[in-house]
């Protein structure tokens, strides 16, 4: 598997190096599945009305693992590309290396700083410099649903854990998939932001994963959450492991299964599908987080070639934070905008209580970074959360195990 993943990062580097024009934008990011794709059609099609070609570099994995391997081994070649999607810490840490362009004089010229959060400033600026551009404010905590399965089986949207209990019960005993899941580390540990924040609250939240205190990380409400984690497990079904996560959503899309845990990238996923909200899906907060919003968001960095922003780096980064891309872009993938100015007029149902949301939670400091997109704490100690998380998950701890875990993970990582 190494030496396949190897090949296809060599071949990668090979391929785009020769076909990546002066005058093209070379774009590295994971929308592969086929509501990210038709998102990202937006951004394709606003660049080529301005004469910029694009020159597409998917990597496939929802989470992004990959395309940072990919784009570690391009810089490491000397040959980065010139924009690559990012999320949170990461992005951080590439300007800490010194490799991303500063996107200062577009920022001023179209006064970023006045309509960007500063939730999301925090990992496009570094050192008082923009290096990257917001495309979008995604929320983990979100639970998609199929209303004719809920409909049949006389469930009404769960508003408390027992509640949601509750439905899993009867969708097991009609024989439906109650969870629609894919058994991947990033997957789990998005169904546990919801989790984690349902039964610490916010406050502790944020001592667990953001100021990492090992009191609240050791304690009994987080033995609590595995054990409700462990509840999540024994409702999904036998062939999770490896899944996909659209391709879980495709399990609720057609009935298969019930509800997914899952941020608002699946909703593309559903409108691609010709789906309607509150006709054929349900979107709402996991129980127990209404009030919170839980985010992360993608990002453009653009990387330094040569010293100096290229004008096609200052076109996407302009056309990334337009008005009109925002909106257009955001309708289509089921996220909301990187600007508070942008109408909600062509948002769908979920779209529109996606930007309230957003708007109450900055506002009454509800506002979260998720752990699962590393928005909450760099690398090293996502990664040990993700390990933890996981292993409970697949049953190789118990949930008091779990918890003795966690503390020495990150301990160790922090």
């Amino acid at each position: 598997m190494r030496k396949f993943l190897k090949a296809n990062i060599a071949m990668a580097i090979m391929v785009t190096a020769v076909t990546a024009q002066a005058e093209d934008v070379e774009v590295l990011h994971w929308w592969t599945s086929g509501g990210e794709a038709a998102a990202l059609n937006v951004l394709k099609d606003d660049l080529e009305s301005q004469g910029i070609g694009w020159t597409d570099m998917p990597v496939a994995g929802g989470g992004g693992e990959q395309a940072m391997t990919v784009l570690r081994a391009r810089v490491t070649a000397g040959n980065a590309p010139t924009a690559v999607q990012g999320l949170g810490f990461d992005i951080i840490d590439w300007a800490m290396q010194g490799s991303l362009a500063n996107l200062n004089d577009v920022a001023a010229s179209e006064d970023w700083d006045a309509v960007v959060p500063e939730a999301l400033q925090q990992f496009a600026k570094v050192d008082g410099k923009w290096v990257s551009a917001p495309v979008n404010v995604h929320s983990t905590n979100w639970v998609w649903a199929n209303k004719a399965v809920l409909d049949a089986n006389n469930i009404n949207v769960p508003s408390t854990w027992e509640e949601f209990t509750a439905a899993l019960d009867k969708l097991k005993v009609a024989g439906i998939t109650p969870i629609a899941h894919g058994g991947q580390p990033w997957q789990e540990v998005t169904v546990f932001d919801g989790v984690a924040m349902s039964v610490l609250g916010p406050d502790r939240y944020k001592a667990a994963f953001i100021d990492l205190d090992e009191s609240v990380l050791g304690g009994d409400d987080m033995k609590a959450a595995f054990d409700r984690m462990a509840v999540i497990r024994s409702n999904v079904d036998d062939n999770f492991s490896g899944r996909d996560w659209n391709l879980a959503t495709a399990m609720v899309i057609n009935g298969e299964a019930g509800f997914q845990m899952m941020g608002d990238w699946a909703k593309g996923e559903f409108l691609n599908a010709d789906k309607v909200p509150g006709k054929d899906f349900e979107c709402f907060r996991f129980p127990g987080t209404t009030e919170q919003v839980i985010f992360n968001a993608d990002q453009f960095m653009m990387f330094d070639q040569g010293g100096k922003v290229s004008a096609e780096q200052a076109a996407l980064a302009s056309a990334i934070l337009s008005p009109s891309f925002q909106s257009a872009f955001n309708v289509v993938k089921g996220s909301v905008p990187a600007r508070t100015d942008v109408s909600d007029e062509a948002f769908d149902a979920c779209g529109k209580k996606g930007i309230a949301d957003l708007a109450a939670a900055a506002k009454s400091g509800n506002l979260y970074g998720s752990v699962a997109h590393g928005h909450a704490n760099p690398a090293a100690v996502k990664n040990a959360i993700y390990d933890v998380v996981t292993a409970h998950f697949n049953g190789e701890y118990d949930s008091a195990t779990a918890v003795v875990e966690l503390v020495d993970a990150v301990s160790i990582a922090k």
